[in-house]
Formats: structure tokens, C-alpha cells, sequence
């Protein structure tokens, strides 16, 4: 029964971990908000748990061995279809858009599995770096189209 609260702990801190992730995006109105990230998240950290504990009770032969890796393993490909999905090339434009979100959902499905296996300070450490990686980065990157957008400007006003 102890082991059943750890579980609920687990599942718990990781959709909200991925909620906060989640939350940056809804703010920026992107494709995948706070409940895709919430969900991505909570489900790869019970995939996670359910690989590495949910099979306890089978009978194996000392030959036979339980690879906890492989549902894992199945999540990262799982999260890869559902990235390819948010993203899209704009002929018009001749750009693609929801690169990021894609990442963001691949980075929270990580987190995700992190906390399934217990690694609650790996999974708030890299909660924080994508929250910072993905407002701070876009602050400096603004000042910079800024101050490069001015350059082009005063360049053109040259005799």
C-alpha cells in the first residue's frame, strides 16, 4: 500500500511539472497547451512506473529477465508521432511552424518518465531549463532582432 502513495506521488509531480511547461505554451497560445502537456506528461511517468513495477508478480525463469527500458523506449517513439503532428510547413511563407511544441511535448514526455522512476530534482531541474529555455531565450532573441532591425535601418539611411 506504501508503494501505491509513492506511485500517486510520482503521477502527481510529473503532470505538474508538465502542466507548468504546459502552461507557457497555453500562454503563448500555441498548439499544445496545459492539458496536452498535463497529459503527456502524467501518462509517460505511469508508463514508466508500469513497466518497472507492474510486472512484479510473473514467475520468471532465471533465464528470463524484465527490460524496464522497453515501454520507455515505446514512449519516446509514441511522443515522436504526436510532435510530428503539431508541426507544419507554411508553403506560403516558406517556413515550419511547431518545431518547438513538438520538442516541448518530446522534453515533457521525458520529465515524464523521469518521474515515474523517482527522479523528482532531474525532473524539476529540467522543468525549470525548458520554462527558461523557452522565455528567457525568446527575451534575449527579441532584443537582439531589435537592435539588428535598428542596424538595417540606419544602414538604409545612408547616403
Amino acid at each position: 500500500m506504501e508503494m501505491t502513495w509513492e506511485f500517486i506521488l510520482r503521477i502527481f509531480v510529473a503532470a505538474m511539472l508538465g502542466g507548468l511547461i504546459g502552461l507557457e505554451r497555453e500562454y503563448r497560445a500555441k498548439e499544445a497547451g496545459f492539458r496536452t502537456h498535463f497529459l503527456v506528461a502524467l501518462g509517460s511517468a505511469l508508463f514508466m512506473i508500469v513497466s518497472a513495477y507492474g510486472f512484479d508478480r510473473l514467475s520468471l525463469s532465471p533465464e528470463q529477465r524484465w527490460d524496464v527500458a522497453r515501454i520507455a523506449a515505446q514512449v519516446v517513439s509514441g511522443i515522436g508521432f504526436i510532435g510530428a503532428g503539431t508541426i507544419i510547413f507554411q508553403r506560403r511563407e516558406n517556413a515550419i511552424r511547431g518545431l518547438t511544441t513538438a520538442a516541448g511535448l518530446w522534453v515533457t514526455a521525458a520529465i515524464g518518465l523521469a518521474c515515474g522512476g523517482g527522479m523528482y530534482i532531474l525532473a524539476a531541474a529540467a522543468t525549470l531549463l525548458v520554462l527558461a529555455g523557452l522565455e528567457v531565450f525568446k527575451f534575449i532573441l527579441r532584443r537582439l532582432e531589435h537592435k539588428h532591425k535598428a542596424a538595417e535601418r540606419a544602414q538604409s539611411n545612408l547616403p
